[in-house]
């Protein structure tokens, strides 16, 4: 069981990341980012093949709906993050490099679950923080997609059944929150911050469900942590919040809307050092 579990998190379930040279594309500006080096190593912010579906039946609904001249920015998020994923994650869209697959799959451990869901905690509260602070954003709060009381009731939860202590939160965590808090200055930043909210939460959504059942059946007896429960209409609350998201959006310019796309990488970035936790690439 370990071994087959270890085999599905490391070898490229839609959930893993790697260091990737990017095919140059020529779909429009935004999409230079893919000539950048991304390390998106092991990270659940990739979508799984059935989200990526999901978000372009989605755009593509939209878009009968839209009367702004840009396309829905959900699916222009989609076109440049279906590159930054390999071909094993998205075979007909992935232009990443697939990662080399170390020799002996690492097998997480408790502690190193408990560090995972300590740095995640850090950042979603960050990312309610700036919701709740900035004006343009009142309508994402409350969402639905928050997850802070959930994950400060796991944290408490591992260190009472494991005997263990509640860890500090770890580089990856604290400098992610410090570079969400540092990055909304005024209402022109908010584009760029919508970028890291949504790949944040709805890859949790996404790929992040998938290492949630994995790491229950792995380390908790099956045992199912309530950051991975939203209640039983999820498809509901993630067509909210998509539906919110294009509002906002509809009032952007062509500059804000490329300022949302080319965050992209980063966002891969800092979900990816937090999941790095679970496949032995950050010491804690």
């Amino acid at each position: 069981m370990k071994l087959s579990i270890a085999l599905l998190l490391t070898a490229g379930s839609a959930t893993s990341f790697a260091p990737s040279s990017l095919v140059q594309s020529s779909y429009s500006r935004h999409l230079n980012l893919a000539t950048k080096s991304v390390f998106c190593k092991h990270s659940a912010l990739c979508m799984s093949a059935a989200e990526a579906t999901e978000s372009a039946a989605i755009a593509d609904k939209d878009t009968d709906t839209t009367t702004s001249e840009f396309p829905p920015i959900l699916q222009e998020l989609r076109e440049v993050a279906m590159r930054l994923h390999t071909r094993e994650q998205a075979p007909r869209e992935g232009k990443a490099e697939e990662p080399k697959k170390p020799a002996e799959p690492y097998v997480p451990t408790q502690a190193d679950y408990l560090q995972f869901l300590v740095d995640s905690y850090v950042v979603y509260v960050a990312l309610e923080e700036i919701v709740n602070e900035v004006d343009v954003l009142a309508s994402f709060r409350n969402s639905g997609l928050e997850r802070t009381q959930a994950l400060e009731t796991d944290i408490a939860y591992m260190c009472e059944r494991f005997d263990l202590q509640r860890p500090d939160a770890g580089k990856a965590g604290s400098m992610y929150a410090a570079q969400l808090k540092n990055m909304i200055k005024s209402d022109e930043d908010v584009p760029e911050f919508m970028c890291h909210y949504y790949n944040f939460y709805f890859a949790h959504l996404a790929g992040g469900r998938m290492i949630g059942k994995q790491m229950s059946k792995l380390l908790l007896d099956g045992e199912a942590l309530e950051f991975y429960k939203w209640g039983e209409n999820v498809n509901g609350l993630k067509d909210t919040v998509k539906g919110q998201i294009e509002e906002l959006a509809t009032g952007w310019n062509r500059q804000e809307r490329d300022s949302c796309i080319d965050a992209t990488a980063a966002a891969f970035m800092g979900g990816g050092g937090i999941n790095g936790y679970l496949y032995g690439r950050n010491p804690h």
